[in-house]
């Protein structure tokens, strides 16, 4: 499969994100924020920004070429009109925020054949748009990516792997996909591969978009919680 016909990282999180026969998220997940780390590991991946070594971690723009995904391209526009550079952190929180965020990337993955675009009813008042799958072929090889990245002891992950991995953790979105005892059972594993110990090559750079993604998606939402109460 050739890099314009795989998933990206942030469509892969809105898949595992997504109920598969209901089409809906989850109301406790925190799948937007992990969606706004992928996007910033994927531009940095493909070499669309950089981040700078000063200890701020700013995100550099440093080719604004599109990529041909709206999502992406829409967090590139972003960083082409910032005013002033800003951290790794503000970016994620930034990309999280894009307006019809699970929207643009759902219908992204309607034209690729893997979900429907439908509407329902909430409490027979409210109409909405859900996303149920119709192909399940790619959350498969997705969820076997994940799992030999958990349960076994390879450590020759990809960052692509690793990446996706931290995310979803931080998302609580294995959950979605993997009993929670099992889980509980390899917790030491989920943090080696978190923290880079089984990576093989990957960048420094992707692990710091990671760990930015990882604070805001876990401390952002309690921040706003608190204030709301």
């Amino acid at each position: 499969m050739t890099r314009d016909e795989s998933l990206s990282l942030p469509e892969e999180i809105m898949l595992l994100a997504l109920h598969d026969q209901k089409g809906t998220t989850g109301m406790e997940s925190m799948y937007q924020y992990a969606i706004g780390g992928a996007a910033l590991a994927e531009l940095l991946l493909r070499e669309r920004i950089r981040l700078e070594t000063s200890k701020r971690k700013t995100v550099d723009l440093v080719n604004a070429k599109p990529v041909g995904d709206p999502f992406l391209d829409e967090c590139l526009v972003k960083l082409v009109d910032a005013k002033k550079p800003a951290a790794a952190q503000t970016w994620v929180s930034r990309f999280a925020g894009v307006k019809n965020l699970k929207h643009l990337l759902a219908e992204r993955l309607c034209d690729r054949g893997i979900l429907r675009a439908d509407k329902d009813k909430v409490m027979l008042l409210f109409s909405r748009r859900i996303y149920p799958e119709i192909d399940p072929q790619p959350e498969r090889a997705l969820v076997e990516k994940l799992r030999q990245a958990i349960f076994t002891e390879n450590n020759h992950l990809d960052p692509r792997t690793v990446v996706l991995v931290a995310l979803a953790n931080s998302a609580s979105l294995l959950n979605n996909v993997f009993d929670k005892k099992d889980l509980k059972a390899r917790k030491n594993r989920i943090e080696r591969v978190v923290e880079g110990n089984a990576m093989a090559e990957a960048t420094k750079e992707a692990m710091e978009a990671v760990q930015a993604a990882i604070m805001v998606a876990v401390i952002l939402p309690t921040i706003t919680t608190a204030a709301v109460h």
